[in-house]
């Protein structure tokens, strides 16, 4: 399977979101945010969804429509943080396409995030305990998956999409 789509992934507040939009824009490429379609699809955003049918609930459905956006072609897919938590979706994102972990300090992870209330595994009791946690657990299957491995500490989402198309570029 040839590689088609451009996913990023990395911890909450790392700028996938911000970053995919500017990077779609700059290769002109369709913009896709997993967090975002699971929203429109079910009506009630993620706190909710965590609430009501848990992380695992969250996860089947993240799992679900991964597999429907690696399907289209000529994407840049914004991930959820956890996506990479099942095998399954790490594999999938390989497969169908270049995989770019993007990455920040826990300053600024803490720093980007601290205002966001949409974040239901960060309203804990100490956000940066969790965020701290979460990279450690999570940060060995970001690597696996990547073909590159972007740090967006101060730095401008341009500057980060230019360095990713370059790279991309590089590889394709």
């Amino acid at each position: 399977m040839q590689k088609r789509n451009i996913y990023l992934v990395g911890p909450m507040g790392a700028g996938k979101s911000t970053i995919g939009r500017v990077l779609a824009a700059e290769l002109h490429l369709g913009f896709r945010d997993s967090d975002k379609v699971i929203e429109d699809r079910t009506g009630a955003d993620i706190p909710w969804i965590f609430d009501m049918e848990g992380e695992e609930g969250f996860r089947d459905r993240e799992s679900a429509v991964l597999e429907e956006l690696s399907a289209g072609k000529d994407f840049v897919i914004a991930t959820g943080g956890g996506i990479i938590l099942r095998s399954q979706n790490r594999d999938l994102m390989k497969s169908s396409g270049y995989v770019c972990y993007l990455t920040a300090s826990i300053e600024q992870l803490v720093e980007r995030t601290a205002r966001d209330k949409k974040r239901p595994l960060l309203q804990v009791e100490n956000p940066r305990q969790k965020i701290i946690d979460l990279v450690a657990l999570r940060d060995p299957l970001y690597r696996e998956a990547a073909d590159f491995v972007i740090n967006t500490d101060r730095r401008s989402p341009k500057v980060v999409a230019q360095e990713i198309s370059a790279l991309i570029s590089a590889a394709s």
